[in-house]
């Protein structure tokens, strides 16, 4: 075949690509596991804490518990996900998940609430979704990994415009306890088969390279002189683990805050109750949006220069919320905030691909979580405290802003690898 037949060939292959079905497969597992847990647990809130809990910071304590013992969990289910098959690994986590909602619907005193938040729920989430999808995304992409990642996580946002009405109507219509049980119904219906039908672990194993090609009778893959299995020492002594590990937990400690603090923000400025829904709505969507577009980017350019892009129209964003007080104005700071705000978890997950490759996928994003946790959990709490103290969120955004300041001062100490190989060029002998 001559060169420029091959070439002309080559988009085909791309097109057709397995590797396309597990980008699909982490965009539902992530929109179930997101959606019927984290954007649907506000509508539940009010009844677990009326016939469970007793009041609302205990019922609000449960999804922190779950976050945290799951935080703590992750390097031990990432180095899972590097060691053993991700399809089992997924369906473990998918009943996991399955049996922590229906566990709720029949739950009647604290301990079985926190159980289930905090065994079920914190290492089910992390087995179905989060670690275990971007893990096999990341395994059968190289070049395109930051697009399919882009694509993957559009499940996440999608989730957050799509879930909570969802969700509502669920509760009129069958009650939360049933609602819960649909859940657990659903997720056993729907990602079980979806896992065991379409997840491969790695593109070697159906004699395909990362990005599509075959690889020829011996199977290889065009890999990255860094692809190995690095140590947990030599991960925390790594200057790019922490140039990666406190740049993204500044931005996520600030944009969870600046999410839930919004729609009081807004209604504190007069901003009517439906004006004040429609403004994280607004940013939810754009956020689907800047996950396909800094995913594509971060394939084509510098990732520092895409994390950059990528803080610094947060920190616009941010700005524009301290400095406007009509609708309008606020719909505009979203929808930049927002489509900004998009570009985190492709760029996090693409980027320690890229650092720390294939092979040590999993124990690094693992490890980066609890390391994470901190940074990551002060925002919310912070934002309220300051609010409570000083009757304005004014200055927690101001912390925000400086917050993402001193994210884009850190990326600078990002050194990241440079492929050895392109994506269809398969190493010599």
């Amino acid at each position: 075949m001559a060169p420029d037949e091959e070439v002309r060939a080559e988009p085909d292959v791309r097109r057709s690509f397995y590797g396309w079905n597990m980008v699909a497969v982490a965009f539902v597992v992530d929109f179930i596991a997101v959606g019927f847990f984290f954007y649907s647990y506000g509508v539940f809130l009010r009844d677990i804490s009326a016939e469970v809990t007793g009041d609302r910071f205990t019922a609000s304590l449960g999804i922190t518990i779950s976050n945290g013992i799951g935080a703590l969990a992750a390097p031990f289910v990432g180095q899972a996900l590097d060691r053993f098959p991700i399809k089992r690994i997924m369906m473990l986590g998918a009943l996991l998940v399955a049996s922590g909602f229906f566990t709720l619907s029949l739950m009647t005193t604290k301990w079985q609430f926190y159980f289930s938040m905090g065994t079920l729920f914190a290492f089910g989430m992390s087995m179905m979704g989060g670690l275990a999808s971007a893990k096999l995304v990341a395994n059968w992409f190289s070049r395109m990994r930051g697009t399919a990642f882009g694509m993957a996580t559009v499940g996440v946002s999608l989730s957050g415009l799509v879930m909570p009405v969802a969700a509502t109507w669920l509760i009129a219509t069958v009650g939360w306890r049933s609602g819960f049980q649909v859940f657990s119904a659903l997720t056993v219906v729907i990602v079980v088969p979806l896992v065991a039908s379409l997840v491969v672990d790695r593109p070697e194993d159906m004699d395909l390279a990362p990005d599509g090609g075959a690889t020829g009778p011996t199977p290889s893959i065009p890999d990255v002189s860094h692809d190995r299995h690095w140590r947990t020492r030599e991960l925390l002594r790594s200057r790019n683990f922490w140039a990666i590990a406190l740049p993204f937990s500044l931005a996520l400690s600030s944009l969870s805050a600046i999410l839930i603090h919004l729609i009081p923000y807004a209604l504190d400025l007069g901003i009517s109750d439906y004006e004040a829904a429609a403004i994280p709505s607004l940013a939810a969507g754009a956020g689907a949006l800047g996950k396909v577009v800094f995913g594509r980017m971060i394939d084509r350019i510098d990732s520092r220069v895409a994390i950059w892009t990528s803080l610094g129209g947060q920190l616009v964003g941010v700005s524009m919320l301290l400095h406007g007080n009509s609708f309008a104005w606020l719909l505009g700071a979203a929808a930049v905030f927002g489509f900004s705000m998009g570009g985190v978890i492709p760029l996090h997950g693409s980027v320690i691909a890229e650092t720390f490759g294939r092979l040590s996928f999993g124990k690094a994003s693992g490890l980066l979580r609890p390391v994470q946790m901190p940074i990551h959990f002060l925002g919310v709490p912070l934002a309220g405290w300051i609010f409570d103290t000083t009757g304005s969120y004014d200055f927690a955004f101001q912390i925000f802003a400086a917050f993402y300041i001193v994210a884009i001062a850190c990326t600078t100490a990002l050194r990241p690898q440079k492929r050895a190989f392109s994506d269809h060029q398969v190493r010599p002998a």
